[in-house]
């Protein structure tokens, strides 16, 4: 039945909008026709920033989203001057290192490579803001690999013990970290003193307070500090939430009410040591003591939880890496979790950074985000052998967007003893968006370490891989999971229709799917207060790409 109410009318108009932007149409009639709305939008529509089971995620990305462009920096330094030879046999990493910290010496740079295969017989750093290595496209140039992570660095263990290595989820051959922490970090694997590897240092203890903060409601862009001295427009903070003994933060990540409330936390060791949840948001604007942020507030801010702004390591900012192909060489992949580190580009202790038309070919993981917020991976490629992680996202990394993204099918079968995850986001990351992508093989990874409030939208998928995370890390999904508009060609449903699994979500514009291989259950008891709506559709949903639609609001 068409709703004529005021707001029902209000909502198609928006949706309508929203739906020509994305493709559904030319014009108001034609996209009415191409498509349906549903209600969740119309009420997502009134509103944005609080709706109970959709995210706010129209700030995601570099510069919180705005503009399409990355702006490069005017000086350009060319790797050739400094040693590099696209002959494939020149080891070009130390040429390409010195360029990449010339650019850093003089506040920034691109460095560029011309088409043509540069061997690297080391990682690649880029340490300092405003600096962007730049090749020739991702069809050109070619930097070509020959080392992994554990020759050039050594053996990196995991922090909560076992034989397990670090490199399956962590450290890239193109690495954009600041110098200093990438220095600590790296001083600590080789001492092997196993570090934490977020926003407050090694030991989280690298921060100090500059103000408290008054209550206030998820969804607010402003909030009322005790002291605004030490706070200026432009700035960079940390937002840090403290769970107090109920563990009423992690309920409240999880949605709240009866199901969270009788969860059992207190044994989940390792997902009690990612609190306090740490936020990484530049600050907009101080007027007296009201500070406004570039992004509305992901939680709210409650007393118990000890609210305050901080500051934090020195984050990597304005520094990108486009137009390149980086192939580590071919070699079985690993057993599950023993991972060597042939892997792609790692973006660690970053904010406003980007990846732009880069391919990573015979990694063991592809893509990282490790405590990275508010950067951009656009038309990235994983390919090859097979790899762990194509994709992952962890360690408190919030407010990225990873759009036009590719998953090929592997190129030989997979050992035994390997596994394949997808699409990986853990360790109470929010706020995170995939877009327009298409995976032949992996699945959507919610990895445990209740990761909360991420979408992905307008994605096709052969659902044939496995989620991950150990049953001490907690529960799969925290609240307002979204997936809209996924096609799976395979029919599977587990981690794709997550109506019956992750709580206070919404599954939109599902085609029909079946429970086959991995199957879970839900964490929470109870009522999960999830939405599913157009299920057994295929790309019918109007808007059609749940970011694009919201950027229009």
């Amino acid at each position: 039945m068409r709703d004529l109410s005021r707001r029902g009318v209000l909502g198609g108009a928006i949706a309508v909008a929203a739906g020509a932007v994305t493709g559904a149409g030319a014009g108001v009639a034609q996209a009415a026709s191409s498509g349906e709305v549903p209600d969740i939008w119309r009420e997502f529509t009134r509103a944005p920033y609080t709706h109970p089971q959709i995210p706010y995620i129209g700030r995601a990305g570099h510069r919180a989203g705005r503009g399409s462009r990355f702006e490069r920096p005017g000086r350009v330094l060319r790797a050739e001057s400094y040693g590099a030879v696209a002959d494939g046999v020149t080891d070009c990493a130390p040429a390409i290192n010195r360029a990449l910290a010339a650019a850093g010496r003089a506040g920034g740079g691109t460095v560029l490579l011309g088409k043509g295969t540069y061997r690297i017989d080391d990682l690649l750093h880029i340490g300092h803001d405003h600096v962007v290595l730049k090749g020739a496209g991702s069809a050109a140039t070619k930097l070509y690999a020959t080392k992994n992570l554990t020759e050039l660095i050594g053996v990196y263990g995991s922090r909560y013990g076992g034989d397990k290595s670090s490199w399956s989820w962590a450290g890239g051959l193109i690495w954009l970290c600041p110098a200093d922490r990438f220095r600590t970090l790296t001083d600590a694997i080789r001492a092997k003193a196993w570090p934490f590897e977020g926003w407050t240092g090694n030991k989280r203890d690298e921060w100090q307070t500059l103000t408290t903060v008054a209550p206030a409601k998820r969804g607010a862009w402003s909030v009322t500090v005790a002291d605004p001295a030490r706070l200026r427009k432009g700035d960079l903070i940390l937002l840090r939430l403290a769970d107090d003994a109920g563990h009423t933060l992690l309920e409240h990540m999880a949605g709240g009410g009866p199901g969270p409330e009788a969860y059992v936390w207190d044994d989940k060791t390792k997902l009690t040591s990612y609190v306090p949840y740490e936020w990484p948001v530049r600050i907009a604007s101080v007027r007296g003591d009201r500070v406004t942020f570039e992004r509305p507030l992901p939680l709210d801010v409650r007393p118990e939880w000890d609210p305050r702004l901080t500051t934090h390591v020195k984050a990597l900012t304005g520094a990108g890496v486009e137009g390149l192909t980086l192939e580590a060489v071919e070699t079985p992949q690993s057993p599950h979790l023993l991972d060597k580190g042939h892997n792609g580009v790692a973006l660690q202790c970053t904010y406003d950074c980007w990846v732009d038309d880069v391919t990573v070919w015979n990694v063991d993981n592809g893509f990282g985000l490790v405590a990275a917020s508010a950067s951009t991976l656009r038309r990235t490629t994983v390919g090859g052998r097979g790899e762990h992680h194509p994709y992952f996202c962890r360690e408190g990394s919030h407010d990225n967007l990873i759009e036009d993204f590719t998953l090929t099918a592997r190129t030989v079968p997979a050992p035994s003893g390997t596994q394949l995850h997808g699409i990986n986001v853990e360790g109470l990351s929010s706020y995170n968006v995939w877009s327009r992508g298409r995976m032949a093989m992996g699945t959507f990874d919610s990895h445990r370490g209740m990761p909360f409030a991420n979408v992905r939208t307008d994605i096709t998928v052969t659902n044939d891989g496995q989620h991950g995370g150990d049953a001490s890390a907690g529960p799969l999904f925290g609240a307002r999971f979204t997936h809209w508009n996924i096609r799976v060609t395979n029919e599977r449903a587990g981690l794709m229709k997550i109506d019956g699994l992750a709580p206070w979500s919404a599954t939109v514009g599902l085609n029909t799917v079946r429970e086959f291989g991995q199957i879970d259950v839900p964490d929470f008891t109870g009522g999960l207060d999830s939405r599913l709506e157009l299920y057994g559709t295929t790309d019918v949903v109007r808007p059609r790409n749940l970011y694009d639609a919201q950027r229009q609001l």
